[in-house]
């Protein structure tokens, strides 16, 4: 069994090591402005985890859960992120102009996106019935 990555962590590689393990709960996890372009985070926690700044554009976050994460300013162009769960997810300023965001649910009172972004045009579903 591997250790639990300290919420502090900030070893890129030791996340992506323990994830290819088989480790999947990376809740609270503290990564910043880090480089995570390209990789593969499929069905991975991340709720209320800290990625502001970080980049994770073309990144695989199909059915991540994001919850309360902090993704303002954080790349996701090119981001698969869908069945993603982005509730209390903060997206401000985050560049999600080519992120695969269908089917991804979201809050309209705790989800704040970048200004002017559409998520019903993004395709994504509201937690809240209308």
């Amino acid at each position: 069994m591997s250790e639990a990555i300290p919420n502090s962590m900030t070893d890129v590689a030791e996340l992506l090591n323990q994830y290819a393990a088989g480790k999947r709960d990376f809740t609270s996890i503290e990564l910043g402005a880090v480089d995570l372009k390209a990789t593969d985070l499929k069905g991975a926690d991340l709720s209320y985890a800290e990625l502001s700044g970080a980049d994770l554009s073309g990144a695989n976050l199909r059915g991540v859960d994001l919850s309360y994460a902090n993704l303002n300013e954080t790349n996701l162009n090119g981001a698969n992120l869908r069945g993603a769960i982005l509730i209390g997810t903060d997206l401000r300023h985050a560049k999600l102009e080519t992120a695969d965001l269908r089917e991804a649910d979201y809050d309209p009172d705790t989800t704040h996106f970048p200004p002017g972004f559409d998520p019903i045009q993004a395709g994504m579903r509201s937690d809240r019935p209308s």
